[in-house]
């Protein structure tokens, strides 16, 4: 296998295509939601996300092939006074996965946290994902436990409408 992983440069319009359709891919599986993004999302991502100065991502290409992405934010631990980054989404074309891009692509998001004097990576995982639950195990990744007396972390959300004027 002769892959590369290279840094998202959402300015080249090429580049920009292939991240967009490999996120257009992942946003079609059922791990994703299964429908796809919206055309307005699809038209304004890539231009809103290349202004925000915390976003890390990653291209994995065979020959002239994307075959995965990693798409990653700056956070910050209160806890450590160091920041963190975070794994938002992470996506392996389905006839390429159990190739080790996966993990090729998580190693370049752990060598990028460590450039940003990160102390640790995050991610979110649905439950039923083994696949995945087994790749990022793999990877070193561990449910996030402060006491285990106290359980480990869920991650919840709040759906905001937009509002009118």
């Amino acid at each position: 296998m002769n892959l590369r992983i290279v840094t998202v440069d959402l300015e080249n319009p090429a580049i920009s295509a292939a991240w967009l359709d490999l996120l257009e891919h992942y946003a079609r599986d059922p791990m994703g939601g299964g429908e796809g993004l919206a055309a307005e999302v699809r038209e304004q991502l890539p231009g809103r996300l290349a202004g925000r100065p915390g976003f890390h991502g990653a291209l994995a290409w065979e020959g002239e092939n994307a075959v995965g992405l990693i798409n990653c934010f700056e956070g910050f631990s209160t806890f450590a006074a160091r920041p963190l980054l975070n794994i938002h989404d992470i996506v392996v074309r389905r006839e390429r996965r159990r190739a080790g891009i996966g993990q090729a692509l998580l190693a370049w998001a752990a060598q990028r946290a460590r450039q940003l004097g990160c102390c640790k990576l995050t991610l979110e995982v649905l439950s039923q994902n083994e696949r995945a639950l087994a790749s990022y195990e793999m990877a070193g990744f561990k449910p996030y436990v402060l006491d285990p007396a106290a359980g480990h972390a869920l991650l919840m959300q709040k759906i905001l409408k937009e509002e009118t004027a």
